[in-house]
């Protein structure tokens, strides 16, 4: 219950202070990037149960203007969806999925639905809490680390996880977003794609 009340507050002041930000971008991607402006995929949430993300769109439309088909993602990335990436302002409107219940501020991150079969009964424990916006995880290594070690360290949040250390993920993130700590090309373009069983392939 403080956890909820915790992330309802702040997700609320987050949404209102920021208007004018979240406005300004949502131009800034209609005129750059063209529309759609926001970004939707089917993710899992608490217990595997589907909900939609939402973020600013970031990278082109999978076709180019002769309408052929882009082949890979690298090809749809711009200088501008990098900027977004790179400073996580394309994660502003997940504050959303917050303040609707599908997330919390703090929790494993959210990866893809094809994804779930693929765990190990000790990985899919993740998915006992709300996905966040941020994470155990991502102050601990981000795209730096295998995905069995991200795996751990989010079980290792579901088994330890509280206010005190909430507050340390969300001070440990805002100082690494604002300075830009452990952001490198890799972690704001390509990540890889989980295959199981330690494969990779890529991932958007």
């Amino acid at each position: 219950m403080i956890k909820r009340s915790f992330d309802l507050v702040v997700a609320l002041l987050v949404l209102l202070v920021l208007s004018p930000l979240l406005l300004l971008i949502a131009v800034l991607v209609r005129c750059r990037l063209g529309t759609p402006i926001f970004f939707y995929q089917e993710r899992p949430g608490l217990k595997g149960k589907p909900f939609r993300i939402v973020k600013f769109r970031s990278m082109r439309v999978g076709q180019n203007a002769q309408g052929n088909s882009l082949a890979d993602d690298l090809s749809r990335l711009t200088p501008f969806g990098n900027l977004l990436r790179d400073s996580s302002l394309d994660e502003l409107p997940t504050f959303w999925n917050v303040l609707k219940g599908d997330m919390s501020l703090v929790g494993p991150r959210p990866l893809l639905m094809e994804y779930l079969p693929l765990y190990s009964s000790e990985q899919a424990r993740r998915h006992d809490v709300k996905p966040g916006i941020t994470g155990w995880a991502q102050i601990n290594g981000r795209s730096a680390i295998t995905w069995e070690e991200k795996f751990k360290l989010d079980v290792w949040y579901v088994e330890h996880q509280s206010i005190a250390l909430d507050l340390k993920i969300l001070f440990v993130t805002a100082k690494k977003v604002l300075f830009r700590e452990g952001v490198d090309a890799q972690d704001s373009k390509i990540m890889p794609r989980f295959l199981g069983s330690g494969e990779s392939g890529v991932d958007e």
